[in-house]
């Protein structure tokens, strides 16, 4: 039977309304410049009945629109009064999508900020538009420029996207440079094909903000930022063809009619271009090729129409030569600026797809990254990096551990090696995987190697360490009653404790470890996950030991696998990793193994033993709530099948002080494929069937 969720009272929905009113109304108070002038644009609207009907067809024109014949006519009032206007109904929603820009420049830094950039982009983007077309009309016979000189026109926009400039240079690196990228290939997209008075303002008032902010400032782009600067000069590119398709255009190469030419040449040219600039962005050595031969086809056919062009000027040979052709040949002259930076950044397009980083057989063995873990030491995940699946960075300084999966490369845990060296093992790794045009992080780092990546790097805490140190470990006191009574039990069932190795033990013992191990798989939707967690082959190590709860007839209840911490050339403590239990056998047995094996461990003398980090159960600060909701959800839904919530809360008996484990990666915009990486990497073996199970078994459990 299903549960309904109770109904909200009448006092919790009237509270919620209040709370959100106060919400509404606070915001408000932040905006009070944008919210009056948006009201005025519709004020306006509204009195000059261009709401409903085209003000540009209207005699008020004439009177309050602003351009180079307002000005030669003496009407210094219409770069402020053509503002409040809009030029046609259609239009008053893309003008309030653009007042969002200056909504969130006044939030971010005050009115008085937002209304500078706004009245100041406005009035210098109008009179700089009016000027401009004013010089080129007296020096040159340029028909696009004599009939846009002619041209009066109304509207915000010059304000708008100078908010919107300034917005782009609140954002943090590297987002910062991606909205500079497409913006300004907007706007030279816009004059080129559209060439309106609006298209050059909004071209001058987001270089006013560009020259004034200096946000964009210059310097040698990263080998991921020039395969991007290349992605996005594709994509407008094509663009303008898409748009030259669509709709009809009036710039400065001449101009169009939309659908004058085969609309399926179109759709394939997107297609191609798309595929070349989806490869350019992955670093494909054979995408750079076709992008070269692309272009350069596109600059000699614009080259040969410009010698036609120039023929039939000079010998009147009556070649017809249309908007078309003019157009041509300007999109051969962007093709030429795009054909040169792609050779200029060669060097970042470096080829196929690798299957490791590094040159080729310089990676290092299992057996000698185990050696450099006995020599330096490492963290409690560091024995993890021998295992199979994963491939060696070979460093300067050491060893990285990492997984290429869905195009990120997955570095586990920390670096290997000199403490003194991991700084510049980071730098490396980063370095040979933007090189192979992969996505770089490193899952379930420690604090050190978060000081080590880069400031700009972002880090998301994935898990909590919890260690138990064991010098002095006593089971006493009121706090350790769970774990004593659990051991006096024991030791009335005449459950018996052994620290072995799996390889020592009889055949008997092997075979019922793999039986109970092959039960406890059976129970899950998805197969066992791996990465960071083992299996009896990684339990098969010579040097991970197995704890044993066996019966007076020898039956085992349940064991427990448990991975070496070096340091300075000895073990220091023991990792947690393999934890099966018999179906119906010793009920506490869990907290029998890990209480002895605590004992026993500090009788050896090793100085503590971690319990491992159960995934989506940090406990966060808390500032920290929106992670914290999202951590929460995830392990809800993820509990029926794995049961990380209960086993965090199980080790919690245990008294552990905790270290977070952290995923680092550069920014957002890598979480999709990194989230795609590690799914992969925990299940690499699961199918798209028992993706759909498990998803079944999830919404069984939300029920």
């Amino acid at each position: 039977m299903t549960e309904t969720a109770p109904a909200a009272s009448p006092a919790g929905a009237d509270q919620l309304a209040t709370t959100r009113a106060h919400a509404l109304v606070r915001l408000m108070r932040h905006l009070p410049a944008t919210l009056l002038t948006v009201a005025a644009v519709f004020i306006v609207g509204l009195l000059s009945q261009g709401l409903w009907s085209p003000f540009d067809e209207s005699a008020g024109m004439d009177t309050w629109a602003y351009g180079l014949p307002a000005l030669e006519a003496g009407r210094w009032w219409t770069p402020i009064t053509g503002t409040f206007f809009v030029a046609e109904p259609w239009l008053f929603l893309p003008t309030l999508i653009g007042f969002v820009g200056m909504g969130v420049l006044e939030y971010a830094r005050g009115t008085r900020v937002a209304l500078a950039y706004f009245w100041v982009g406005q009035i210098v983007a109008v009179l700089a538009t009016s000027l401009l077309l004013a010089a080129l009309s007296v020096f040159s016979g340029w028909e696009w420029v004599q009939d846009t000189a002619t041209t009066l026109d109304v509207g915000a926009s010059g304000g708008t996207f100078a908010c919107i400039a300034a917005v782009i240079g609140l954002l943090a690196s590297p987002w910062r440079l991606r909205a500079w990228l497409v913006l300004i290939a907007v706007v030279i997209v816009g004059v080129l094909v559209l060439g309106t008075v609006a298209d050059l303002s909004h071209l001058i008032a987001v270089l006013v903000v560009l020259a004034f902010d200096r946000t964009l400032r210059p310097r040698r782009a990263t080998i991921r930022e020039q395969r991007l600067i290349a992605f996005i000069g594709m994509l407008a590119f094509v663009g303008i063809e898409v748009i030259l398709t669509l709709i009809p255009t009036y710039g400065p190469f001449g101009t169009t009619d939309p659908l004058s030419s085969d609309w399926t040449t179109t759709a394939i040219d997107v297609v191609v271009v798309l595929v070349i600039a989806q490869g350019l962005r992955r670093a494909r050595r054979w995408a750079w090729i076709c992008a070269l031969v692309l272009l350069a086809l596109n600059i000699l056919a614009a080259a040969l129409l410009a010698v036609i062009v120039t023929l039939d000027v000079r010998l009147d040979l009556g070649v017809p030569v249309d908007g078309e052709t003019a157009i041509e040949i300007g999109s051969g002259l962007i093709a030429l600026v795009l054909l040169v930076y792609l050779i200029v950044v060669r060097a970042a397009f470096s080829g196929a797809r690798r299957s490791a980083l590094g040159a080729p057989g310089a990676q290092p063995s299992t057996a000698e990254v185990a050696d450099l873990i006995r020599t330096h030491g490492g963290g409690t995940l560091s024995w993890m990096t021998t295992w199979e699946g994963n491939s060696y960075l070979r460093t300067s300084t050491g060893v990285v551990a990492y997984q290429i999966r869905a195009g990120a490369a997955i570095a586990l845990a920390d670096p290997l090696g000199p403490e003194e060296g991991r700084s510049a093992s980071v730098a490396e790794f980063i370095a040979a995987s933007e090189e192979a045009a992969l996505i770089p992080c490193f899952f379930s780092a420690g604090a050190a190697t978060q000081a080590a990546v880069p400031d700009s790097w972002r880090a998301l805490v994935v898990a909590d360490d919890t260690i138990v140190d064991l010098p002095g470990l006593a089971y006493t006191g009121k706090r350790w009653n769970s774990v004593r009574t659990t051991l006096n039990r024991a030791s009335r069932e005449e459950m018996a404790f052994r620290l072995t190795h799996l390889r020592d033990e009889s055949w008997g013992v092997r075979t019922q470890l793999q039986a109970i191990s092959n039960q406890w798989v059976g129970e899950k939707q998805l197969p066992e996950m791996r990465f960071t967690l083992g299996t009896l082959a990684e339990a098969d190590d010579p040097e991970v030991r197995i704890a044993l709860a066996l019966d007076a007839r020898g039956d085992v209840h349940g064991f427990l696998s448990w991975m070496p911490v070096y340091g300075e050339g000895v073990v220091r403590g023991w990792t947690l990793d393999l934890m099966r239990r018999r179906e119906h056998g010793f009920g506490p047995v869990m907290e029998y193994l890990i209480g002895s094996s605590a004992l026993a461990f500090r009788d050896e003398g090793a100085e503590f033993m971690s319990l491992s980090g159960a995934p989506l159960t940090h406990e966060y600060p808390p500032e920290a709530q929106g992670l914290a909701a999202l951590s929460t959800r995830l392990s809800d839904a993820l509990e029926p099948l794995y049961g990380f919530q209960s086993l965090h809360r199980f080790k919690h008996k245990f008294h552990p002080r905790y270290e977070t484990m952290s995923l680092l990666f550069r920014d957002e915009a890598d979480l999709p494929r990194i989230g795609a990486g590690l799914t992969r990497a925990f299940l690499p073996s699961a199918t798209t069937r028992q993706f759909a199970s498990a998803g079944l078994e999830l919404l069984r459990g939300e029920r």
